[in-house]
């Protein structure tokens, strides 16, 4: 393994952790605000992070070639993360980040579509594990299942493609226009919902919004920059890491702990994931 390829894993795992710290965050803010507003909270605080960062070089850094995959990366980004804010209001974040984490197989079968790596066997085949995870986790039919367990599975799906966007505008552009304009659309977009829920945040937690925009924003960079450095379907296996960091949260921060159906499904997923990145490197 080259020292680039290692590079990029040490980014998306750094950015992973700053991801889940974010939504441990997020859990606690959603049940005591409306979700637009926490939404809001993490694209506003990332585009005065990069607005403030770069300063008079912002006009410059933010030039793009491609306006439209920037917009469809800004799509897939509001939607991954309403998406999966909003579940934090119904499930548990360790529930909620094993149910998402179907999300690296996803990557590294859109690779194969869509970015011009091989479609194989073991990558079709490790889709269909991931997705048995995902169902012994909600576990339909036994009165576990709710309609909110569908949306950090939908969660999944538009990560996969912000992350298979990511990977196609970062190899050409600066992490930064990409940074700049998913947190425009995102705050533009989320501004609009504001007038009708709008809860003025006490001053403790209006550091934890504060927190929220930065993690946000630093795991976006780290995120971009691991994803123009190394292929997709080498990163996608490491996602897994938010498991672990997930499970951290749940049991430090908040005292909950995931049952034995959701500990296992969560292990299958991991499973289907490894499973592709042996076959696919020849580990």
């Amino acid at each position: 393994m080259d020292q680039t390829t290692k590079k990029g894993i040490g980014l998306l795992a750094a950015a992973i952790f700053a991801f889940t710290a974010m939504d441990a965050l997020a859990k606690h803010l959603v049940a005591l605000y409306p979700t637009a507003q926490v939404v809001w909270a993490r694209n506003i605080g990332q585009l005065i992070f990069v607005m403030l960062y770069l300063g008079p070089r912002l006009r410059l850094a933010v030039k793009t070639r491609f306006p439209g995959l920037h917009l469809a990366r800004s799509l897939t980004q509001l939607g991954a993360t309403a998406l999966f804010f909003l579940s934090l209001t119904q499930i548990g974040l360790a529930e909620a980040t094993a149910l998402a984490g179907i999300n690296p197989v996803l990557i590294t079968l859109g690779a194969a579509l869509f970015l011009g790596e091989r479609l194989t066997r073991a990558r079709i085949l490790g889709l269909g594990i991931a997705m048995v995870g995902a169902i012994i986790v909600i576990r339909p039919g036994m009165g576990v299942f709710s309609a909110a367990a569908l949306l950090p599975i939908l969660c999944a799906f538009s990560y996969a493609g912000n992350m298979l966007l990511t990977r196609r505008v970062g190899a050409h552009e600066s992490p930064w226009a990409a940074m700049f304009y998913s947190a425009l659309f995102g705050t533009l977009v989320t501004s609009a919902f504001l007038p009708w829920g709008w809860l003025t945040p006490t001053l403790p937690d209006l550091g934890l919004f504060a927190a929220v925009g930065l993690l946000g924003a630093v795991a976006q960079l780290l995120t971009i920059r691991a994803y123009s450095l190394t292929q997709a379907s080498v990163l996608a296996p490491f996602g897994y890491l938010d498991m672990v960091y997930a499970l951290f949260w749940s049991v430090t921060v908040f005292g909950q702990w995931p049952d034995l159906a959701t500990l296992g499904g969560a292990l299958v997923i991991a499973l289907a994931g490894i499973y592709v990145w042996r076959k696919e490197t020849g580990a």
